[in-house]
């Protein structure tokens, strides 16, 4: 049993280690702006295997110099309880959760009945059964937990990396204010390939600075964040337009922090 238990405290102490070095960082963070994210370091991996050449714009802006249309655009499409909650929106993840089984239960139901309809052959040259295609997972993340898994997960899902995002979530909001989460978050979220920030997207997609951005191309780059590099291969989209007005509309409702 000895060396069981050996082997569970050195479990517990590197977990231990690795919690206190999150909190360094993130107490670091109150006056150091991040320098990367982990998000982006596997980016950037991934570009300059596979590219020619690293493209990447980036340009911090601190919170007083991000316009107020973007800062409420964003938070209006991508999380309106950002000024009041603790990090974690308990009534929007419920709600993602029961969307999710609803779709599950759903594609189960529609395998059942392909497989009705096309039983398997007992041919070893048979083709493979026909699958139905996996339900999209819809997410129920704050920007204070994105922003925590920006900075330091990978993108697998697991219990255990989902884990992990509550307890930084909950750091983030326990060691820094509402503006300097939000501010981090604008100035390394994902715009487009090598496109990262509120600056950098500004210039990428409307050549010109955040500063000028109108309500409406605001709110486009706000519709874009959830797949960003999907509607960069799509500016003309009529979803993202037409998302885009409503969340114009509601600008003046959203609350900062």
């Amino acid at each position: 049993m000895k060396p069981i238990w050996r082997w569970l405290s050195l479990v517990t102490l590197a977990l231990a280690l690795l919690q206190l070095y999150f909190v360094v960082r993130i107490v670091a963070m109150r006056v150091v702006d991040p320098q990367s994210t982990a998000f982006q370091r596997s980016e950037a991996w991934r570009i300059a295997t596979q590219k020619d050449a690293l493209r990447w714009r980036q340009q911090w802006l601190p919170y007083d110099k991000i316009p107020g249309n973007l800062k409420r655009a964003v938070i209006a499409s991508e999380d309106d309880g950002f000024a009041n909650h603790d990090g974690v929106d308990w009534n929007a993840l419920e709600k993602a959760w029961e969307r999710n089984a609803r779709a599950e239960e759903q594609a189960a139901r529609a395998q059942a009945r392909l497989d009705a309809r096309n039983p398997p052959k007992p041919s070893a040259k048979a083709p493979a059964a026909k699958q139905v295609k996996a339900p999209k997972v819809v997410g129920g993340s704050t920007i204070t937990q994105q922003l925590a898994k920006n900075l330091f997960l990978s993108g697998e899902r697991t219990f255990l990396r989902k884990g992990q995002e509550f307890v930084l979530t909950l750091l983030l909001e326990a060691v820094l204010s509402k503006e300097r989460i939000l501010e981090i978050y604008l100035n390394n979220v994902e715009w487009g390939e090598g496109v990262f920030g509120a600056e950098a997207a500004a210039q990428h997609y409307f050549r010109k600075s955040a500063a000028q951005l109108s309500a409406y191309e605001a709110a486009r780059l706000a519709v874009m964040l959830p797949r960003p590099k999907y509607f960069e291969k799509l500016p003309n989209s009529s979803y993202v337009a037409g998302r885009a007005a409503r969340i114009a509309r509601r600008l003046e409702g959203a609350e900062l922090p």
